[in-house]
């Protein structure tokens, strides 16, 4: 399992890639050629993924993200040092908060 401020990135077996990520629309790259997991939307900083793979992201505002990394990659952002990450699926998930009367997505 892997960290990276707001960001939570965990490996998933193949086998447990549930069958329905097969049908969802790929994330494009940024102009930079990066999978972008998250954009900070105070800072303008993005924890992104470089090297090949793609993202898939399910609908909703709290919806999890997949990222399949074939060859393994690196998580990068301005303010965190790099964490090199492994050939394989993992499941992508945002930090949440509680505020009252509302769960949200925590701001960077």
């Amino acid at each position: 399992m892997y960290r990276q401020g707001d960001v939570l990135i965990v490996p998933v077996a193949q086998s447990a890639v549930p069958a329905a990520v097969a049908h969802m629309a790929r994330r494009p790259r940024d102009g930079r050629g990066r999978l972008v997991l998250a954009l900070g939307e105070v800072t303008g900083h993005a924890h992104a993924v470089v090297g090949p793979g793609e993202l898939a992201r399910e609908s909703g505002p709290f919806g999890a993200s997949w990222l399949h990394l074939p060859e393994g990659g690196k998580v990068v952002h301005e303010e965190h040092a790099a964490i090199a990450l492994p050939s394989g699926w993992f499941r992508v998930v945002r930090q949440r908060e509680y505020a009252p009367g509302a769960v949200r997505m925590v701001a960077d």
